[in-house]
């Protein structure tokens, strides 16, 4: 009887650490290969991107372009005798490198300012805006510091506040991602209701943890009702943004009563740490208890929020990506969030207040605004 060669040892397939399942990517390919990997080939939705050799390590480390929406990422190794194994990461959303996180300091950018002051001003009701192009610094604002009624744009501090107390993103589809994706893309009320009650104990205990989280990062007129109520003075900007020229201040400040409340500056300012945190950098950082992966899983649930008539009004089809956050009662309508283009990615928070109803003409502004940014960044 003649013996069966040894079945061949199976190839180890590459350990892929960047980028993961259900969270924005900036095209940064990350892992570990096994012993005697002599190739690295990584295919973005079948189609090869990039191929490089390996001398003696193991470790891989590589940027590759990704389209701006969901995408596949494989990483296929090759050994010295030929032999292939591969891995694939789905649910990616991929963003362009030039939207990476960064720390700029703020400038007034002049042209932008003289076209956001005619726009907001022009709104039959009373409006704010906050704009920053993240990659460079160059900002406008009016209004910026006034608060309105926050609707559900407070919905962003509550998801940061829970992955706060989480150790990692929530796997999909389980009871917290459920009711984060419930809350940010159709807006549910249930489900952040629930979630406050899951941080807290109740709506008002879980609100109190929400105030104190955004206390942290700095933003004092934002109140979640249930916690304690703010009053009306102002903290003056600091010499830095002063000197820089933007204009952070109140102008007019709508009269609504108690409730949730926040303002364009605030709302700008969380989603900026949050974008920061994604990268590791800015003030979420490790003792906020919001890891740089959480902060990548809350931008890609974000990035696919169905409101596209504020912020996105204008940006549909040019290979923008939009992760936002919108709110709106019958007197407010306001919509905050980062867009990405391929040259870099910006900030911007429109907010508006009319007793008699916001109407569509604050969805206009909003939409004017971004697309207004947009031209004014691209240059």
């Amino acid at each position: 009887m003649i013996d069966s060669p040894p079945p061949a040892t199976p190839v180890r397939p590459p350990v892929i650490e960047r980028p993961a399942a259900h969270q924005v990517s900036y095209g940064l390919v990350e892992g570990r290969a096994a012993s005697g990997t002599r190739r690295v080939v990584v295919r973005v939705d079948g189609r090869v991107v990039r191929e490089l050799r390996l001398l003696g390590g193991t470790t891989f480390s590589v940027d590759v372009p990704l389209p701006p929406r969901e995408t596949r990422v494989r990483v296929e190794t090759i050994d010295s005798k030929g032999r292939r194994a591969g891995r694939t990461v789905g649910h990616v959303f991929g963003l362009p490198k030039a939207a990476r996180p960064r720390l700029r300091p703020l400038r007034l950018d002049a042209g932008l300012q003289r076209e956001v002051l005619g726009l907001a001003q022009r709104y039959p009701g009373t409006a704010a805006v906050y704009v920053e192009n993240l990659a460079t610094g160059a900002g406008a604002a009016w209004n910026a510091r006034a608060r309105f009624p926050a609707a559900s744009t407070l919905k962003l501090a509550i998801a940061v506040t829970v992955l706060a107390r989480l150790d990692g993103p929530p796997a999909f589809r389980t009871p917290v991602d459920r009711l984060l994706r419930a809350m940010l893309i159709p807006s549910d009320n249930d489900a952040a209701n629930r979630l406050l009650v899951m941080l807290g104990g109740s709506t008002s205990g879980g609100g109190a943890l929400v105030n104190a989280a955004m206390r942290s990062l700095g933003l004092e007129r934002t109140e979640m009702y249930g916690g304690y109520i703010l009053g009306t003075s102002l903290e003056p900007p600091t010499r830095e943004v002063a000197a820089r020229g933007v204009p952070l201040r109140v102008d007019a400040e709508p009269s609504w009563g108690a409730g949730k409340a926040t303002t364009a500056l605030d709302l700008a300012r969380l989603f900026r740490a949050l974008w920061l945190r994604s990268g590791g950098l800015g003030p979420l950082g490790p003792r906020s208890g919001v890891s740089p992966a959480e902060a990548r899983y809350l931008l890609y649930v974000l990035a696919h929020g169905i409101d596209r008539r504020k912020l996105g009004r204008r940006l549909a089809g040019s290979g923008v990506v939009l992760m936002h956050k919108a709110g709106w009662v019958d007197a407010a309508r306001h919509d905050a969030g980062l867009i990405a283009w391929r040259g870099g990615i910006y900030v911007a928070a429109v907010m508006t207040f009319r007793p008699s109803g916001a109407g569509v003409r604050a969805d206009v502004l909003a939409g004017t605004i971004a697309d207004a940014a947009l031209r004014r960044f691209r240059g």
